[in-house]
């Protein structure tokens, strides 16, 4: 009987618009573990890239409990060697209120950071302030009340950018490394949504003007995980066809 060669271990949480892209992208020649609150959608998934002749299995976690995602992360590390981590899951202001934006875009996002971390090793990378999970959602500058969708999702965003940062050390003593990738208005289900709740005038100050795509998102998180990113971690990647620099200079 022939042994199983061994594969390295790409690990994708979210099936949505961009989450099923990078998954073709990366896991060629890869053992790929998908992950997806929704169970319908992952059987779907996990249909569609069987199908296509990709190596998958599937795992029902919420992000939003640290214990689903550790328990994600050790069946991770079971397969073999966890070669990237991708974390695609979110909600949008289109759809979920400012107290599920930062339950799910901040909490869930800490919550994979430090549950993937004991089960990182040289070369695997995770691609996307410090307070303790217990706390964060109690932090005096998060106001579930107060807050709109659109500025609990910006804050989400940015508590993202500087968790990276803060984390960025700590994943580095294990010899892998972390970054985030903000995209702008992409052609998503979910970035048509965003249109008709104003974020057309974003693509029209936006240098491309035009929509991003998620073969866009795909280019970056694939550079971010190959050899040429090696000396990039603890990062930002911003990919907005130039929207955050026609809202500072042009409005």
């Amino acid at each position: 009987m022939a042994q199983e060669i061994p594969r390295k271990v790409i690990v994708v949480i979210g099936v949505g618009g961009m989450g099923l892209p990078i998954c073709r992208r990366l896991a060629s020649g890869r053992r790929l573990l998908l992950a997806d609150y929704l169970v319908e959608n992952l059987k779907t998934a996990l249909a569609a890239l069987s199908s296509e002749g990709y190596s998958v299995e599937g795992f029902v976690a919420n992000i939003v409990e640290y214990s689903a995602v550790r328990q994600l992360a050790v069946k991770a590390a079971s397969l073999g060697q966890i070669e990237a981590i991708v974390h695609t899951a979110g909600v949008s202001p289109s759809i979920a209120s400012a107290k599920q934006i930062f339950a799910v875009d901040l909490l869930g996002t800490a919550n994979v950071i430090e549950a993937f971390l004991p089960s990182a090793s040289p070369g695997t990378s995770l691609h996307l302030a410090t307070a303790p999970l217990d706390q964060l959602l109690q932090h005096k500058g998060i106001d579930f009340e107060g807050s709109n969708p659109g500025m609990a999702y910006a804050l989400a965003k940015r508590g993202n950018q500087l968790r990276v940062q803060a984390a960025a050390r700590a994943w580095g003593s294990k010899g892998a490394r972390l970054n985030s990738v903000s995209p702008g208005v992409i052609s998503t289900v979910l970035g048509q949504k965003e249109l008709q709740g104003g974020a057309s005038a974003m693509v029209e100050l936006s240098a491309a003007r035009r929509m991003g795509t998620a073969e866009d998102i795909v280019n970056a998180v694939a550079f971010l995980t190959g050899p040429g990113s090696d000396y990039i971690t603890g990062n930002d990647i911003l990919v907005d066809g130039g929207t955050v620099a026609g809202r500072r200079w042009h409005t």
